[in-house]
């Protein structure tokens, strides 16, 4: 018997045992991914883009805002980012 067809307990009851195999369909998807994303996607590009953004985010906060992320910064729920000040 395959992984790919259920085995049947004894017990109708109890509940239906099976695996399925996805590997080759994860293959194909990360295939269509990378197909969709072109041949010029530049990752580490994307993740300076992306961290420079959440920098922007974070500066020119009023003080009540400034107040309140160095509450969740503190708590551990946001990590420290930029000097407060908005980016030139």
């Amino acid at each position: 018997m395959s992984s790919h067809e259920p085995t049947l307990p004894a017990d109708p009851d109890e509940p239906v045992d099976f695996g399925v195999d996805l590997g080759a369909h994860e293959v194909l998807r990360r295939a269509h991914v990378l197909d969709a994303l072109g041949p010029d996607w530049d990752p580490v590009a994307v993740l300076r883009d992306e961290e420079a953004a959440y920098d922007l985010l974070y500066s020119g906060l009023s003080e009540e805002q400034r107040r309140v992320y160095d509450d969740l910064v503190a708590a551990g729920v946001l990590p420290r980012r930029g000097d407060g000040r908005a980016a030139a």
